[in-house]
């Protein structure tokens, strides 16, 4: 298994500079990492530093936590995917989530899948698993399920616990084989990796990429 290809290499700090986004661009072309995910800013930069190679361009919308109002997460999304990101890691809300308001879920999710899906990219909805009981799991997954999301990610790394072996096994009892499994936050290690890609894991998000590849 070629464990980079399975890597977003990411920097979503609140100050990364042009010079760290673009180290890492560099090192995901040079360990063929799958994708950078980087601040909507640097999203038209990083698409041109990564013009001759197949790294992917992903960036965040609605967060870190997510309770932007719909309009604005759409927005958020189109003006990323016009600037160059092919892949848009979006936090669902929470507190939509949490209130079980299933319409107001189903149009935003709904409405940021057509935006970003009608113009070639793919959406990854963002659940937040350690504020989320295993119920309110099963019901994300089976609203994801319905709106045909692309992948259904753990965690947004800025709250913890991150990624957890049992989340991503709860999630790929849940989903179908269409709809892939992001794990991010807290991946410091390869055996880590390794476990959550058994648990069920597509993809991982992870700032600490290279020292992972290079274990």
């Amino acid at each position: 298994m070629n464990l980079a290809s399975k890597i977003d290499h990411t920097l979503l700090k609140a100050d990364a500079s042009e010079k760290e986004v673009k180290k890492i661009c560099a090192e995901a072309m040079e360990f063929g990492f799958a994708a950078v995910c980087i601040p909507p800013y640097f999203v038209r930069k990083s698409k041109l530093w990564l013009s001759d190679s197949k790294v992917k361009v992903a960036t965040v919308v609605g967060f870190p936590l997510g309770y932007a109002h719909t309009p604005a997460k759409v927005e958020e999304a189109r003006r990323a995917i016009d600037e160059g990101a092919d892949e848009i890691d979006m936090v669902i809300n929470l507190i939509a989530l949490k209130a079980g308001d299933w319409n107001y879920l189903k149009n935003e999710l709904t409405s940021a899948a057509t935006i970003v899906q009608l113009r070639g990219g793919k959406l990854k909805v963002i659940l937040e698993t350690g504020l989320l009981s295993d119920a309110e799991i099963i019901k994300a997954c089976e609203l994801c399920k319905e709106m045909t999301v692309d992948f259904v990610k753990t965690s947004t790394g800025f709250i913890q616990p991150g990624a957890t072996v049992e989340a991503v096994k709860l999630l790929r009892a849940n989903l179908p084989k269409s709809i892939k499994i992001k794990a991010s936050g807290g991946i410091k290690t390869k055996e880590f990796a390794l476990e959550l890609i058994e648990a069920g894991a597509d993809r991982l998000g992870c700032s600490a990429s290279v020292s992972i590849v290079a274990e």
